[in-house]
């Protein structure tokens, strides 16, 4: 199986010094899902959580929401032409009863779109397809100096990153400010999907009382997995897209972006954010 990080050999310059050493490198391979034998999609990730990576990515597609409508997940052996198993493909076996839907090589409209192709389909998509209302009984409300504490936090477990600072990530957090999960990938979706995928496996899902926080921006994709778990807040470090702020507007998602430090933008959701009451004008 691929590894998380591999090494290569790199010529440094340093204030005018040469010298040639090994270098910590993220590892980047492609994984084929497949979904009863059919190939769905590929994508380029970081090996490691590919059973949950490829949960966490039916669940965003809308294909399942809890764990016993997946059969099982398992490595396709004989992958490649001479029957050498790559680790890189993955079967994804439906429980008799669940519907399978229309399998091409490429995504479903409502992500592709998430480039520019359709942004009214894209959010009628995603709410149709939603199986978790986000809920606010009673809305979750966390304060600012938590959520300014948080990117912190999740930079304090990203092992990984320590190594080769070519890795994003996402966490879950409690609406108390508690690190529930953390997973790491060349992709931020997939690191999100990592994060779904555990919990609709350990049965957890809608994560109604949870906040994501992912690295770098916030795209209509990860806007779309956050609505697609039930989760009422997603934050990030850095911009949101503006189908992502459509989206979370539409759906009730509380969307944070440049979280960086005391400093944040809430584009949707405000009233999950504990606000002071602005002073009385004299």
């Amino acid at each position: 199986m691929g590894r998380v990080t591999e090494r290569r050999r790199v010529i440094r310059i340093r204030d005018g010094a040469v010298s040639a050493r090994p270098d910590t490198l993220v590892a980047e391979e492609p994984l084929e899902i497949r979904l009863n034998g059919r190939p769905l999609a590929i994508t380029m990730r970081t090996p490691g959580d590919d059973f949950a990576l490829a949960a966490g990515f039916l669940v965003s597609e809308g294909v399942i929401a809890a764990a016993d409508e997946v059969q099982s997940i398992v490595y396709c052996a004989g992958a490649t032409a001479d029957g050498v198993n790559t680790y890189n493909v993955v079967d994804v076996k439906l429980s008799p009863g669940v519907e399978v839907p229309d399998i091409t090589l490429e995504r479903n409209v409502y992500t592709t779109s998430s480039c520019g192709l359709c942004g009214k389909a894209s959010l009628d998509a995603v709410r149709t397809q939603a199986r978790f209302p986000i809920a606010d009984a009673p809305p979750v409300r966390v304060t600012p100096e938590l959520l300014a504490s948080l990117p912190d936090r999740l930079r304090a477990a990203q092992r990984v990153f320590d190594r080769t600072g070519g890795l994003h990530a996402a966490a879950l957090f409690s609406e108390e400010g508690e690190l529930l999960d953390v997973r790491e990938d060349v992709g931020r979706h997939n690191a999100v999907d990592k994060l779904v995928g555990r919990a609709v496996q350990d049965g957890r899902l809608p994560l109604s009382r949870a906040v994501l926080l992912v690295s770098g921006r916030a795209s209509f994709e990860l806007a779309q997995k956050a609505v697609m778990a039930g989760i009422p807040l997603l934050a990030a470090v850095s911009a949101p897209s503006s189908l992502a702020v459509d989206l979370a507007a539409e759906t009730g998602l509380t969307l944070v972006g440049f979280l960086r430090g005391a400093s944040m933008n809430v584009y949707a959701g405000e009233h999950r954010i504990a606000l002071e009451a602005p002073a009385a004008q004299g």
